[in-house]
């Protein structure tokens, strides 16, 4: 099995409905993303997947998250934008982008001393 792994980030605002403390406030991060793709087999000339365009897929998923306020956004009207949230939106949006390799993990940080991992 291989294990290949992306990394890029994106700047937004967000505020969580229904916190009790600070975070109910408007604020923004600089979240990191990390993005874990598993095959095990490789292609014809011995990869599984070019890393150029598995990071344009996830620059193109997360341009729409980019210096936005997530809370206005339709998947996260109903669901607070929190780090497990937007780690399972990443995953579930990127897996549709890059099927038939398949996501094993999506790891996000609001901080760098505070990151959460989705695997289904």
């Amino acid at each position: 099995m291989y294990t290949l792994i992306i990394k890029d980030a994106f700047s937004s605002a967000h505020f969580l409905n229904g916190h009790d403390g600070k975070c109910r406030e408007l604020h923004g991060h600089t979240w990191k993303i990390e993005i874990r793709v598993v095959h095990d087999q490789l292609d014809r000339i011995g990869m599984v997947a070019d890393f150029s365009y598995l990071k344009r897929e996830l620059t193109a998923l997360i341009n729409d998250l980019d210096h936005r306020c997530l809370n206005d956004l339709v998947v996260f009207k109903t669901t607070n934008p929190t780090s497990e949230n937007i780690a399972q939106y990443i995953f579930d949006e990127y897996m549709k982008k890059v099927a038939p390799l398949r996501v094993s993990q999506v790891r996000v940080w609001e901080s760098d001393s505070a990151s959460v991992i989705y695997r289904p």
